[in-house]
């Protein structure tokens, strides 16, 4: 049972990292950008070709986060300098990446078992994936205090201020998804060195998860005004992975994680908005009232 915890921990803390990078297009920027579906196995393609190429993890990490900060700049330029939708924007590149995934690994699979990882020379993973969290969490948090952060955050808050600003609000946004998508890769570079395989179809859902981690998390530890939103989203994650967990620890199929996904996001948009609490709360007043009727008659 500890083991099982412990590898709950661990996946929650790579998904983590690809949680602030939607944390950072979809509540930063307000842009509901699917081509982080496509960053993700990205990550682990530019990995998994380095590695067996004798590359160093350390600079095939590099090389994920360069290839995923790539594709979120596709993203933004389809959208700023095309007028191309948000989120038809970040299908186009998603279905693309597909292909330029294939293309990198050259066949669906690439395993990893006898490859130098970030994890070789470690006897605990857990924390070399904390260093790796902690770090993108704590630089994350370093540059939206910056004045490029700050324009960052406006540019989703209020653009029409970015604009009366003399600022091109459309590089903000493209610097942002590029970032975005910078950490979905990275996280996926991880989880390719940590399960020691990359696939092409690793990637079905990620921004689901992904919204399901923030939305989860929110609900949850909003309020809690010690936490940071990149904590949080990380938190979020965590709790996602062990939804997931004690769901497959009760039986379910693994087949029908799509479906619980799908329940954890309602339940979470639902307690976010105070509608589950409410519902609860009025039930508890109706069974306390049918109890007092029932109690005047006796």
């Amino acid at each position: 049972m500890f083991n099982f915890w412990v590898g709950i921990l661990e996946q929650g803390l790579i998904f983590g990292i690809m949680a602030l990078g939607v944390y950072i297009s979809y509540k930063i920027l307000d842009f509901p950008d699917l081509s982080v579906d496509g960053s993700f196995p990205l990550g682990a393609a530019v990995t998994a070709t380095a590695l067996t190429s004798g590359i160093s993890p350390a600079i095939a990490c590099m090389l994920s986060l360069l290839a995923g900060a790539i594709a979120g700049s596709i993203t933004g330029i389809l959208h700023v300098k095309l007028k191309i939708t948000n989120l038809l924007s970040g299908i186009i590149v998603m279905t693309g990446l597909y292909s330029v995934n294939l293309r990198i690994m050259g066949k669906a699979n690439i395993p990893l078992f006898n490859k130098q990882t970030i994890f070789t020379d470690s006897n605990n993973t857990l924390t070399v994936i904390l260093i790796f969290v902690l770090l993108t969490k704590y630089i994350l948090d370093f540059f939206l205090d910056t004045k490029i952060g700050f324009l960052l955050k406006a540019t989703g808050d209020n653009p029409k201020l970015i604009t009366s600003l003399g600022i091109d609000k459309g590089k903000i946004k493209i610097l942002g998804l590029a970032i975005s998508n910078a950490l979905v890769a990275l996280s996926g570079s991880i989880m390719a060195q940590y399960q020691s395989f990359s696939d092409v179809g690793m990637g079905s859902g990620i921004v689901v998860m992904g919204l399901a981690a923030i939305i989860l998390g929110e609900a949850l530890f909003k309020k809690v005004s010690a936490l940071k939103l990149t904590t949080v989203a990380v938190l979020g994650a965590i709790l996602y992975k062990s939804s997931i967990g004690v769901a497959l620890k009760l039986g379910l199929e693994p087949t029908d994680l799509k479906l619980i996904t799908s329940l954890i996001v309602v339940c979470a948009l639902g307690l976010s908005q105070n509608k589950i609490k409410l519902k609860i709360k009025r039930l508890s007043l109706w069974g306390g009232m049918s109890n007092a009727k029932n109690t005047e008659t006796f």
